[in-house]
């Protein structure tokens, strides 16, 4: 485990898939970071790359091969994360290709992620390298469970997402037997900025919005106010779940999605899959934001 301090903020992060654990005021000791309980849900920030979701039969191909990726692809969980550099303000975990993942995603790349801390917020820069010789293709993206309720004196349904702008966006629901998008939706917003969360929410999985216009979401509590905000300017999709009977909630920027029922399985085809040319350089960012009623 490492982790980065200043007067605000101290947060944990774990080596194994450079997954952030804990976000922690100094001053009131309050955890803002879902707890892992593995009888719920066992993860506290999954780094999502080169897929996101699930894929049909797990699988995909590229010229006329086919290849086999679990479900949020490679640095889960993934022991051969490193840190490559830590300074008083930051940390930067890194993955590069190796024979072994060749052998499942046929692509030299280097994945490094820097968790930089910035008085109450910590910035989360995702940096995809091609060293190849040929186009890469990939998505990327985050999955932070917060903690809620935060307080004690809460309860789960005390709690609200509120969004950038006014939205009327539908949900697209994922087929629960196989972990795919499918084509139906469920309208969840109606000219408004605000959602109610309810354990009976995620009874049908994530959330999966594909064109949101609000950027920014804030936690906030009827009884406590706001408690942190996620920005995500730099990613097209967003999740939002939770185990039925889990006291967190995930804020999921994306530059990706699952598969959809209906899909080729050919990665060039892949709906939200993003293009690198050789030997260039690509990078999208989230923030979180603590509320500095909580910290102060």
């Amino acid at each position: 485990m490492y982790t980065l301090e200043n007067d605000i903020l101290k947060i944990t992060v774990n080596q194994i898939g450079a997954e952030l654990c804990k976000i922690k005021s100094v001053k009131h000791l309050t955890d803002f970071m879902w707890d892992a309980n593995p009888e719920v849900w066992g993860s506290f920030a999954p780094n999502l790359f080169p897929i996101i979701g699930a894929l049909k039969e797990d699988t995909y191909t590229f010229e006329n091969q086919k290849y086999t990726l679990p479900k949020h692809g490679l640095i889960r969980n993934n022991k051969d994360v490193k840190l490559l550099e830590q300074t008083p303000h930051s940390l930067t975990f890194g993955l590069s290709y190796s024979e072994d993942s060749l052998k499942i995603y046929p692509f030299k790349f280097q994945f490094a992620i820097t968790y930089t801390l910035n008085d109450n917020g910590i910035d989360v820069l995702h940096t995809i390298k091609n060293l190849d010789d040929k186009t890469m293709y990939f998505s990327v993206g985050g999955h932070p469970a917060f903690k809620c309720p935060v307080f004690e004196n809460e309860n789960y349904d005390d709690y609200t997402l509120e969004f950038e702008h006014v939205e009327n966006s539908k949900t697209h629901l994922i087929n629960m037997k196989n972990g795919l998008i499918s084509s139906n939706t469920k309208p969840i917003f109606n000219d408004t900025k605000t959602l109610k969360l309810t354990h009976e929410l995620f009874n049908a999985d994530a959330l999966i919005f594909k064109d949101l216009k609000s950027k920014k979401i804030t936690l906030k509590s009827n009884k406590n106010g706001e408690i942190l905000t996620v920005s995500y300017q730099d990613f097209e999709y967003l999740g939002i779940w939770a185990k039925p009977n889990g006291n967190y909630v995930c804020i999921e920027p994306w530059l990706g999605i699952a598969d959809s029922e209906t899909t080729n399985q050919n990665l060039k085809d892949k709906e939200g899959i993003l293009k690198l040319d050789p030997n260039k350089t690509f990078k999208a960012a989230y923030t979180i934001e603590i509320h500095n009623s909580h910290l102060a």
